[in-house]
C-alpha cells in the first residue's frame, strides 16, 4: 500500500510549559511475533493518567490527529482534545483523515456522475481531466438496486439478478467505466452482499498496516482502521471497534480529493450496559431499546460510545446490530471497544491469525482495549440495564417509537378509531387467519421481510428465525397467500451456514426462500404488493403493514402504498408471516392450527439460546466468508456488461439514467447574500429524505412517469427512483414526490405540487421554480423538527439545489442532510422556538427577507431574518447558521463542493 499523508515521519514538535516533555510526538515501536511497527505512543503523547478518561472514541481522534497534522494544527488538536476533558464538550475544530471511504451503488452513482462531469469541466478549461482521481481507497458495492419480483421460489435469487442487471445495465456500465478510468475506486458486484456486512466480513482490519519499511530502516506503520461511509448505517462498523461513520456523498467527494473533514470535536454521550440479557431476548430488541432512549435523550451529532459490563456479554455481532441504529438515535457513532469478542468475530470470518494478534497487541498498547471495569469522562451518560430488555417492536411510523410485541393490535386499533382507509368504516379483524382463507384480516401482513444490514448481518439472528420456521413447519403451520415473504441475507455465506445447520430447508417450507443478497424490503425494493393484499386496500377493505427486520419504517418507504411498518428480530417477522394478521396478539393468541387442529402458539415455537448457539456451532466455517465473496464476485452477468475505456465518460444525450449534471462547474456561484425569498415549500416535523428525494418504485401515473415514457420507456417497467440518480432531469421532478408529504402552502395539491404566488396557480414543484428564476424571485424553504432525517441521500441537497433553494429555515436538522445542504451551498438556518412553522403560519404572499451576504458568516452565527406579511406587516426573527466549521463556511462562499475541487483541481494545474 502506498504510504498516505498520515504516515509520513513525524517530526520533533516544541511544546508548552505543562505538556509533556518535547519529542512526544516521535513514533514508538511496537514488536508483534517479530516484525516491528511504529505507532503513536498516545499515552506518551497526552500523558497516560489523563488519557485514559477520555472516551475511547476520543482517543481515536487522538491518534488521526498526532498522525496526520503537523506543526501548531497539531498542537492546538491536542490541546483541544485535553480541554474537552474539563467541560466534556468543545467548540474546537479538529481535521479528520479517514483511511478508506465505502460508498453503495445508489450514492456512488451520482459522486461518479459529478467526477465525470468535473473531468468535462477539467478539459474543457484546457486541464487533463486524469488529474481528478481520488486519492483513498474507495470501495462501492452494489446492493441498493435488488429488487423483491420473485420470491417464495428456490431460484427466486436468480430471477432477481436477471431482473436487477437487464433494468440497470446502463447504470452499471458507467461504474465499470469508473473503475477502470479512476485510481483506487473498487466495484464490489450485485449478489456480493450488503455494503455495511462486506464492510464487517470483508474491508475491515481494525488495525492495519501501512506503507513498506522505509529505505532508512524504520519499519510499517501499525494504524486504527478508521473510514467514512456514505450510508447513514456506516456505524454498524463500530460494533468491531472501527471508527467510521455516515456522511453523504457530497461530504465524501471531499475527502476522496485529499481534503480531511472537518467536525467540531464531539460531545461523547456513554451508555453504560449492566446485566446480560434474558433468555429469549435478542440484539434487536436490544437496539429499538437504545434507539427510543438515546432518541428521548437527544445525541443529534453527538458520539454515542458504550461501557461497561454488559458489553462483554455481547457478541460482536450482536453490538453490530446495535451501532448500526445509530442514525435512527440520532448519534453520529455507536461504538464499541475492542476486547477478546472482537478478536473472535475476526477468527470466525476467515482472518489470519497473525493479522488478529497484529490487532490485540495495538489495542493494549495504544490504550484502546476495552476495560469492563473503567468509566471514561463523557458529556452525558444514561444506562441500559439489559436484564430489563424485552421482547420489542418499533413503529409504525418510526424507528424511536418502541413498544412490547403485545402492544401491536392496540396501536392499529387506535389508528382505526382515529381514520378509516378512504373513508370506509373498517372490518373487523380476525383473531387468527386461516392459511387457507382467502378473506383478508382488516390489517394484513402484506410484507414479511427478513431484510436489511441491521440484522441479517449477525448468524444469531438469522439462526433464530430458521429454528422458529423449522418448528412452525413440523407443526404444518403455512403463511397466508396474501403475505410476500422474502428473506434478503446481508452475505452470501448465510446460505452456506443455514444449509449447513440444516435450516434452509425449514426456511423456504414457510416462504423464506433467499431472494438475494442486497438491502431489498428495507430501502424500498420491495417489489410489488401481492394482488389481493393491491385491490382490497384500494377499496378500502383492508389497511396493509409491512413487518420487517430493517431499520426504518417512515411511511412510504417500504412501499409508496404502505404507510404501516413495524420493526422487529428476524424469527418474530417469521411468526408474524405465519399468523398473517398484524391485528393478531402474538402474545397470547396462536399463530394457527397444526394438523390436528391444535392451537400453535409463540412461545412453543420460540428459539431457546442454547439452539441458537447448537446451531452457530454446526452451521459456522470461516472458510466460508472468503470462499463465497470471491465466487459472489464472478458475477457472470456483472462481468459480461462491457464498458468504455477513456479517461472521460461518453455522455448519450439520449439516456434516462445518465446525463452531465448542470452544477458540475467551476463557476457555479455563491447563493449567500441579501435577497427577499417566497417560500417554496412549507413543511413539518419529520420530514425525511425519503420525503425530499424517495428511493422506493417510481409511480406508473406520476409526472415522473410521464416524462420518462415520452423518452421511450415502459410505464409499467421504470425501476426505482435511486436507479436514475444519474440523470438530474429525473430527479429534479423527483423531488419531494411523496404521498405523505403535506405542504402548507397548499395543503390539499397533488403530490408533488406547490403554490406558485404571483399567478396563484398550483404547478408542479418544479415548475413553479423555474417559474420563479424566469421572474428573478429567489427561494427558500421552511420546515419543522428534525428535518432530513434518514438516509444520507445526497439528491436530497441536489434536488433543492437544482430547484433554486438558496436557504433551508428548519426548527432542527439531521446531521448529514444539514452537511450535505452546505456541500451544495445552501445556507440551513435554525429558527428559533418561536418561529417555527406553526408559529410562523406562513400565509400566500409571504416573502421572508435573508440577511448572509459572503464574507460575514461565521459558525453557528446569528442570522436576521425578516418575515414580510403579504398584508404589509414584518416580523424579525434571529436564526442560527447551522454551520458548524470554518471548512463549511469556505464551501457556502465557494458554492459548494464541486466548485471547491474544481477550483482547487485547476489551481494545481496551473490554470
Amino acid at each position: 500500500m502506498n504510504r498516505s499523508p498520515c504516515t509520513q515521519p513525524i517530526a520533533r514538535a516544541e511544546t508548552a510549559p505543562d505538556a509533556p516533555p518535547a519529542g512526544r510526538f516521535l513514533p514508538a515501536v511496537l514488536s508483534v511475533a517479530g516484525q516491528d511497527y511504529r505507532i503513536v505512543d498516545l499515552p506518551g503523547v497526552f500523558g497516560e493518567q489523563d488519557y485514559l478518561r477520555l472516551p475511547v472514541v476520543l482517543r481515536l481522534l487522538l491518534e488521526n490527529a498526532v498522525r496526520c497534522m503537523h506543526g501548531a494544527e497539531r498542537e492546538a488538536a491536542v490541546a483541544a482534545l485535553r480541554a474537552w476533558l474539563d467541560a466534556g464538550s468543545s467548540q474546537a475544530e479538529i481535521a479528520f483523515q479517514p483511511g478508506r471511504v465505502l460508498m453503495h451503488d445508489t450514492t456512488s452513482t451520482p459522486a461518479l456522475v459529478d467526477i465525470a462531469a468535473m473531468r468535462d469541466a477539467l478539459a474543457e478549461a484546457g486541464a487533463d481531466p486524469a488529474l481528478l482521481h481520488p486519492v483513498l481507497p474507495v470501495d462501492v458495492s452494489v446492493d441498493h438496486s435488488l429488487a423483491v419480483e420473485a420470491y417464495a421460489l428456490p431460484d427466486a435469487a436468480g430471477r432477481n439478478m436477471a431482473h436487477e442487471i437487464r433494468r440497470n445495465r446502463e447504470r452499471y456500465r458507467f461504474l465499470r467505466w469508473a473503475a477502470q478510468a479512476l485510481h483506487g475506486v473498487h466495484i464490489n458486484p450485485p449478489g456480493t452482499g450488503i455494503m455495511h456486512t462486506i464492510n464487517l466480513e470483508q474491508l475491515a482490519t481494525v488495525v492495519r498496516v501501512e506503507g513498506e519499511q522505509d529505505p532508512s530502516g524504520a519499519p510499517p506503520w501499525l494504524v486504527p482502521d478508521m473510514m467514512i461511509g456514505t450510508d447513514s448505517h456506516t456505524p454498524m462498523i463500530n460494533g468491531i471497534g472501527v471508527l467510521g461513520w455516515g456522511v453523504g456523498g457530497l461530504e465524501a467527494q471531499t475527502v476522496m480529493f485529499g481534503l480531511p473533514t472537518m467536525l467540531r470535536i464531539p460531545d461523547v454521550v456513554g451508555v453504560e450496559l449492566t446485566g446480560a440479557l434474558r433468555p429469549g431476548v435478542l440484539a434487536t430488541d436490544l437496539a429499538l431499546v437504545a434507539t427510543q432512549r438515546l432518541r428521548a435523550l437527544g445525541v443529534a451529532g453527538d458520539f454515542v460510545e458504550f461501557f461497561g459490563p454488559g458489553v462483554s456479554t455481547l457478541a460482536a455481532g450482536e453490538r453490530a446490530v446495535v451501532a448500526n441504529m445509530a442514525p435512527e438515535y440520532g448519534a453520529t457513532t455507536g461504538y464499541f471497544p475492542v476486547d477478546a469478542a472482537v478478536l473472535d468475530y475476526l477468527r470466525a470470518t476467515g482472518r489470519a491469525e497473525d493479522h488478529v494478534a497484529r490487532v490485540q497487541a495495538y489495542a493494549r498498547r495504544a490504550g484502546i482495549w476495552f476495560d469492563p471495569g473503567a468509566r471514561p469522562r463523557y458529556s452525558r451518560s444514561i444506562r441500559i440495564d439489559l436484564d430489563s430488555v424485552g421482547m420489542h417492536v418499533a413503529g409504525p411510523r418510526r424507528p424511536q417509537d418502541l413498544h412490547g410485541y403485545g402492544d401491536v393490535p392496540g396501536l392499529l386499533a387506535a389508528l382505526d378509531r382515529d381514520t378509516a382507509v378512504d373513508g370506509v368504516q373498517a372490518a373487523p379483524a380476525a383473531s387468527a387467519p386461516q392459511a387457507t382463507s382467502p378473506a383478508l384480516p382488516r390489517f394484513p401482513v402484506a410484507i414479511a421481510a427478513i431484510t436489511s444490514c441491521t440484522n441479517t448481518s449477525d448468524p444469531g439472528l438469522l439462526m433464530a428465525a430458521g429454528l422458529l420456521a423449522r418448528k412452525a413447519r413440523a407443526r404444518g403451520l403455512r403463511v397466508p397467500p396474501w403475505v410476500k415473504t422474502s428473506l434478503g441475507p446481508g452475505s452470501p455465506a448465510a446460505a452456506s451456514y443455514l444449509r449447513r445447520a440444516g435450516l434452509m430447508d425449514d426456511l423456504s417450507a414457510v416462504g423464506f426462500d433467499i431472494v438475494g443478497y442486497g438491502c431489498t424490503t428495507c430501502i424500498g425494493n420491495s417489489g410489488p404488493l401481492p394482488a389481493a393484499v393491491a385491490a382490497a386496500a384500494a377499496a378500502g377493505r383492508a389497511h396493509p403493514v409491512a413487518m420487517l427486520s430493517g431499520n426504518r419504517n417512515f411511511p412510504g418507504r417500504i412501499h409508496p402504498d404502505l404507510d404501516l411498518g413495524f420493526l422487529m428480530s428476524p424469527p418474530l417477522v417469521v411468526a408474524y408471516a405465519l399468523a398473517g394478521d398484524a391485528g393478531v396478539d402474538l402474545s397470547t393468541a396462536a399463530l394457527g392450527r397444526d394438523a390436528d387442529g391444535r392451537p400453535v402458539r409463540l412461545r412453543e415455537l420460540w428459539p431457546t439460546r442454547e439452539e441458537v448457539a447448537a446451531c452457530l456451532r454446526q452451521g459456522l466455517d470461516p472458510a466460508d466468508y472468503r470462499r463465497d465473496f470471491t465466487i459472489a464476485r464472478r458475477n457472470p452477468l456483472w462481468h459480461a456488461l462491457d464498458a468504455p475505456a477513456s479517461p472521460r465518460f461518453p455522455w448519450d444525450p439520449a439516456s434516462t439514467q445518465l446525463r452531465r449534471p448542470p452544477f458540475a462547474a467551476v463557476d457555479a456561484g455563491s447563493q449567500l447574500g441579501r435577497y427577499t425569498a417566497y417560500p417554496l415549500l412549507v413543511l413539518g416535523d419529520d420530514i425525511t429524505t425519503d420525503h425530499i428525494s424517495p428511493a422506493s418504485a417510481i409511480p406508473p401515473d406520476s409526472l415522473v412517469a410521464d416524462f420518462l415514457v415520452e423518452r421511450g420507456e415502459d410505464r409499467h417497467d421504470l425501476n426505482v427512483f435511486a436507479s436514475r440518480r444519474g440523470n438530474w432531469e429525473v430527479m429534479m421532478r423527483a423531488a419531494f414526490h411523496s404521498k405523505t408529504l403535506v405542504n402548507r402552502l397548499c395543503p390539499g395539491a397533488p403530490v408533488a405540487h406547490t403554490l406558485h404566488v404571483p399567478s396563484g396557480e398550483i404547478l408542479p414543484i418544479w415548475e413553479a421554480a423555474r417559474r420563479y428564476e424566469r421572474e428573478g424571485h429567489a427561494v427558500v424553504l421552511v420546515a419543522g423538527e428534525r428535518y432530513g432525517t434518514g438516509s444520507s441521500r445526497d439528491w436530497a441537497a441536489k434536488g433543492q439545489r437544482l430547484l433554486g433553494v438558496r436557504a433551508v429555515l428548519a426548527s432542527s436538522f439531521e446531521r448529514i442532510h444539514r452537511s450535505n445542504l452546505i456541500g451544495m451551498g445552501i445556507l440551513p438556518l435554525i429558527l428559533p422556538p418561536d418561529a417555527s412553522p406553526d408559529a410562523l403560519a406562513l400565509a400566500a404572499g409571504d416573502r421572508l427577507e435573508i440577511d448572509a451576504p459572503p464574507g460575514s458568516l461565521r459558525p453557528r452565527a446569528d442570522v436576521e431574518v425578516v418575515l414580510h406579511r403579504a398584508d404589509g406587516r414584518a416580523q424579525r426573527h434571529t436564526a442560527r447558521a447551522a454551520v458548524e466549521t470554518g471548512l463549511e463556511i469556505q464551501l457556502l462562499e465557494d458554492g459548494g463542493v464541486i466548485p471547491m475541487i474544481l477550483r482547487r483541481t485547476l489551481g494545481a494545474a496551473g490554470r
